[in-house]
């Protein structure tokens, strides 16, 4: 999951990208609690370069990186693990406008290549131009589901305002 306040629980600034990326993925790269450099190496490299993680290097700290890239890192992390299941909330909040397109464009080539995504987002813009389904949550409850052709910011917006009637 990457969570909404990613510089709380997304990353460790004062560590470096490799470090932020395989140590909570030491499964996969070390062997009888001995690292295999040369695997971190090229995990971390081919992730970074996927996401196009804008740093002088992998020893970079996360916490010297743009919103962006330290978004990117938190994504990184996940995708290291080939999963099946991403769930992204509030994966634009705070990063600029370049850095949302960027985060979009991962988004949207996840999706193609098969990985479920479940994006939180309180971004109106955001849920319109990025959903296939909307499942519009309020007090703590399903409202309704909206199929892509059924989304829209009215329907939305009416489910919501009906279940603040309703209470």
């Amino acid at each position: 999951m990457v969570t909404e306040d990613r510089r709380t629980y997304g990353f460790v600034g004062v560590r470096s990208i490799s470090d932020n990326i395989i140590l909570p993925n030491g499964d996969l790269f070390a062997k009888g609690g001995i690292w295999d450099k040369k695997k971190v190496q090229q995990e971390v490299a081919k992730i970074c370069k996927r996401l196009s993680v804008k740093a002088p290097d992998a020893n970079t700290l996360v916490g010297n990186l743009s919103g962006g890239n330290q978004q990117k890192v938190v994504l990184a992390k996940w995708l290291v693990r080939n999963i099946k299941l991403l769930i992204l909330d509030e994966p634009t909040r705070g990063i600029d406008v370049g850095a949302k397109q960027e985060i979009y464009s991962l988004i949207t080539e996840f999706a193609e290549q098969g990985l479920a995504i479940i994006l939180i987002s309180s971004d109106m813009p955001e849920v319109l131009s990025m959903s296939h389904r909307v499942g519009v949550v309020g007090g703590g409850k399903m409202l309704g589901i909206l199929d892509r052709n059924e989304i829209s910011q009215n329907k939305i917006m009416k489910m919501i305002v009906e279940a603040k009637g309703d209470e």
